[in-house]
């Protein structure tokens, strides 16, 4: 299996910046691509960014495009989430997931316990 951990959560200012870590344990035939979650209270959870192990183009919310960048460490052991231009609207528990390339919950067969991040205006 994948075992995933995510940290950098935290508070930051609208208009800020933070970046997320999720630290991959691990390879399996059903986890060729890590992605990013987000669950804000009282809303489902939605697919903001995942990215093929093996390298290549990143997959991307519209809601993300533009301000949020994934990448992963040379060794495909760390996967990053860089958040930039925050708004309250980001605020909610982030997390790390493993499945297919996809950006749909249902896709992914590993998570992480998620990290949480406030937004302060």
């Amino acid at each position: 299996g994948v075992r995933l951990v995510e940290s950098g959560g935290g508070s930051a200012n609208s208009g800020g910046s933070l970046r997320l870590s999720c630290a991959v344990d691990g390879a399996a035939r059903d986890a060729e691509c890590v992605g990013w979650f987000r669950q804000a209270p009282g809303k489902e959870r939605e697919g903001l960014s995942a990215i093929y192990r093996g390298g290549g183009v990143p997959i991307v919310a519209d809601s993300v495009e533009g301000r949020f960048l994934i990448s992963q460490a040379i060794d495909r052991r760390t996967v990053y989430l860089q958040m930039n231009s925050l708004t309250s609207e980001d605020a909610g528990t982030y997390y790390c997931a493993a499945g297919e390339c996809s950006l749909r919950s249902d896709a992914m067969v590993y998570w992480g316990k998620g990290t949480l991040v406030a937004i302060s205006s």
